[in-house]
């Protein structure tokens, strides 16, 4: 499986109850959260939010107060196998995609989601399809 979803990036401040103030907002919503990621400097950071909707929802929280940036983010399963990552990466970066957020986990032995920002979705897209229908 590979789709296109929304990422939403903001900065929040290292308190307790910052991101939880942050999440609320999804859950009030009906948006589900696929993925997060982190990144803590002193006291504040930024935080990336993954979802999988066609809703628009940057508005909302411009409307809390949150300063937030939309991205697509590319949602791959990939078989949990060594070197699958590597050739990924490796025909990504052969074809001048270059790779500006990665994030994602797999339990040994199954299946692992990983979600990508690029330099060119689209042709990352037909990429990875290829590579996922040869396997």
């Amino acid at each position: 499986m590979i789709k296109i979803v929304k990422q939403y990036s903001v900065f929040l401040p290292n308190i307790p109850g910052a991101l939880s103030k942050f999440v609320e907002l999804f859950s009030k919503e009906g948006v589900n959260i696929i993925g997060i990621a982190s990144e803590i400097r002193d006291d504040s950071g930024i935080v990336r939010i993954t979802v999988d909707t066609d809703r628009k929802i940057s508005y909302l929280l411009t409307n809390a107060g949150f300063t937030t940036v939309e991205t697509q983010m590319i949602l791959i399963e990939l078989p949990d196998k060594p070197g699958t990552l590597f050739r990924l990466t490796s025909m990504l970066a052969d074809n001048g995609i270059n790779i500006t957020t990665v994030y994602g986990t797999t339990y040994t032995g199954s299946i692992g989601h990983l979600l990508l920002n690029v330099s060119d979705a689209n042709k990352a897209l037909e990429l990875i399809k290829g590579m996922l229908e040869i396997k």
